[in-house]
């Protein structure tokens, strides 16, 4: 089992802290109690809301990089993956229960809350996130449905939104949501994501439930281990990690970070779950 992830955490947070998006666009039809007995057919907008096209701003950044990233306009899970519906994955795909799957694609903490392979059982509701799920399976379950993980980019310009307004650094009601659960403890069962309050997008969940993976997580920070490699950016290693960054007063986004990088593709954790994307394709006029 790797080490505590809070305590990775924190370590990292440290070491980094020392050292707009456009309006709201009509939802799909909502189905908050879909088939968890099958897959969803690919290219559908079941569950998903439409993130509009936006910019986002890397919150560490070298010299060389864009100020503001252009993203372009993409569907997202409406809210976080549940036990209920990765158990109808497991079940189609007994390669990833908890009892089959390779210790190459999950650590010994996979699943480990649950009952059993086929019984989430009372520590894991079905109607809550799923956590304790490596990267790898969670890139399998978005595959299984014919959709993807959501990049960083993507992933922070939905989450940018407030809960009334596009910038959510100047909603007040979420940032207090948003610090009061990362001074909070673990719970050991999580809430049902049907309780989570609506961004002004509609995705619910993105801050104050769990931590969720990216596609692309590993690039949080750098890409080797040697400091004397000159092909590393200076800038981007722990003391320095500030030197960068746009605003250092947002501590959850450096908090973000921090998990990112320290994160490895067959960790779990028992606050880490994921969400799905597609890409949007508007459609063909006429």
């Amino acid at each position: 089992m790797p080490p505590t992830p809070f305590l990775q955490l924190s370590a990292l947070a440290l070491g980094l802290w020392l050292g707009t998006v456009g309006g709201a666009a009509p939802r799909p039809a909502r189905h908050d109690q879909p088939d968890l007995n099958r897959s969803q057919s690919p290219g559908t907008e079941e569950g998903l809301v439409l993130i509009p096209a936006g910019f986002y701003e890397p919150l560490i950044r070298s010299p060389k990089d864009l100020v503001k990233k252009p993203v372009a306009a993409f569907w997202l899970d409406e809210q976080p993956i549940t036990n209920g519906q990765f158990l109808a994955f497991v079940r189609a795909h007994p390669r990833w229960q908890r009892s089959q799957i390779s210790r190459l694609f999950a650590d010994s903490s996979y699943l480990e809350h649950w009952a059993s392979d086929l019984n989430p059982g009372a520590q894991a509701p079905l109607n809550v996130p799923v956590v304790r799920i490596s990267w790898f399976a969670a890139r399998a379950y978005a595959r299984w449905v014919g959709r993807r993980l959501p990049t960083t980019d993507e992933w922070e310009l939905a989450a940018a939104a407030g809960y009334t307004r596009p910038d959510g650094k100047n909603d007040e009601v979420l940032q207090h949501d948003l610090y009061a659960w990362l001074a909070r403890p673990v719970p050991p069962i999580q809430s049902a994501v049907t309780t989570a309050r609506r961004n002004l997008h509609g995705a619910r969940g993105l801050h104050g439930f769990v931590w969720e993976w990216v596609d692309d997580f590993n690039t949080a920070l750098v890409t080797g281990e040697s400091r004397a490699d000159t092909g590393l950016e200076r800038d981007r290693f722990c003391g320095a990690g500030s030197l960068g960054a746009k605003d250092t007063s947002d501590y959850a986004a450096f908090m973000r970070q921090a998990l990112r990088a320290s994160l490895q593709a067959n960790n779990t954790t028992t606050s880490l779950g994921f969400r799905c994307a597609q890409d949007f394709s508007p459609p063909i006029p006429r």
